[in-house]
């Protein structure tokens, strides 16, 4: 079974009532954490016995971090200050991964010393830090892959190349560290399981070298790039889950130990904003497209519109009228807030200023990428229901 994409949105009714009365004055975030239980379960039920660390970047926020803590998952941390917000939430240290490849030396003793045991590498200068830092920590070594077909395919920032692997390897363990598996990210919103078909192939071959070469291989970090839903249609997270098993399992065998960091999949259908109109206009007479200025845009928690890779879907009170293409713009003195232009959005036609939109299925990278006050508009007020 998939979601659909024919004016069905992923949102639990407990948003959907919330938002039907909520009054605000400004950008507000509505999140249900009912619904990020519901995700986690499923995803867990389809992923079997792999285990989830939840990619706490997607949504910091307190409630969620401490409600995962409850359900029993583990955490893949990006920095010294999600590491303390997991701790301060009752996460059990060794249930969370520094995953970040770049890494200050005094964070890596911050963990180390707060009981962090696993680290990621991509590079000689980075194992040479964990080694001073965290002595005989545990490491996995990300792989580089960019054969992805990912909505948002990660760039070469991250990760080395599958000629390098070896040599980190073999000089984790010169330094004292223990090098345990490979990790790797087939892209953020990967919407179909077939598509990590590739990736995982490239991986695997890196991984069987290793073996051949006498590496004792017992931790695969698959990453994450489990979708949500924003109108294209995706499967259940639980089918889902279990398709990409089925491919890992074909390729790798039996893996003492898989590790699985969806963030977007998690929290993305977990939450909504509630916006609002600011301005409807048109450059001239006869322009095809009107423009809709919102009063959120990619400086306050609409920065993964860039490209226009990930489109969200718009609901108003006026969708019973006629609709026609609009460019969709943010609200700040900046020429590049603009969401949407390549592909416009269909908005109704009698859509003006001071009327309520709601942004679907916006729980995840929408408020942890909210700006600080960029030319005086607020970051994104949270609710949690």
């Amino acid at each position: 079974m998939t979601h659909v994409a024919h004016g069905a949105f992923a949102l639990s009714s407990r948003l959907d009532a919330f938002a039907a009365t909520a009054v605000v004055d400004r950008p507000t975030l509505v999140l249900d954490i009912e619904r990020v239980s519901m995700q986690y379960r499923a995803l867990k039920a389809g992923l079997g016995f792999a285990r989830i660390h939840y990619a706490v970047k997607a949504n910091p926020t307190r409630e969620i971090i401490e409600r995962l803590v409850a359900e029993g998952s583990c955490f893949d941390a990006a920095s010294r200050g999600e590491i303390e917000l997991c701790l301060s939430q009752g996460a059990d240290a060794a249930h969370i991964s520094f995953g970040n490849t770049v890494k200050k030396a005094g964070d890596i003793a911050f963990a180390h010393q707060a009981g962090v045991t696993l680290f990621a590498a991509d590079a000689e200068e980075e194992l040479e830090k964990i080694a001073d830092n965290a002595p005989g920590a545990e490491v996995y070594i990300r792989v580089l892959v960019e054969n992805s077909q990912a909505d948002w395919p990660l760039s070469r920032k991250f990760g080395c190349r599958a000629t390098m692997v070896p040599e980190l390897f073999d000089r984790a363990v010169a330094l004292g560290l223990r090098p345990v598996g490979l990790s790797f990210h087939v892209g953020s919103q990967t919407r179909r399981p077939e598509m990590w078909a590739g990736v995982l192939d490239h991986v695997a071959e890196i991984w069987r070298g290793l073996q051949a070469a006498g590496h004792e291989l017992s931790v695969l970090n698959i990453g994450g790039g489990f979708p949500a839903f924003y109108g294209d249609a995706v499967e259940t997270p639980t089918r889902y889950g279990a398709q990409v098993m089925d491919l890992v399992t074909e390729r790798f065998g039996a893996v003492p130990r898989v590790m699985a960091e969806p963030g977007r999949g998690m929290v993305a259908e977990a939450g909504l904003i509630l916006a609002e109109a600011v301005l409807v206009s048109k450059k001239s007479a006869d322009d095809t497209h009107r423009w809709v200025y919102l009063d959120i845009g990619r400086f306050s928690g609409l920065a993964e519109t860039e490209g226009e890779a990930i489109r969200y879907q718009f609901t108003t009170p006026r969708d019973h009228d006629a609709m026609g293409p609009c460019i969709l713009a943010g609200p700040s003195c900046d020429s590049a807030d603009v969401l949407y232009e390549k592909r416009p959005v269909m908005l109704p036609m009698t859509l003006k200023a001071g009327d309520r939109v709601v942004i679907r299925n916006t729980g995840a990278y929408t408020s942890a990428y909210s700006s600080v006050g960029f030319n005086g508009f607020p970051p994104l007020d949270v609710i949690v229901l």
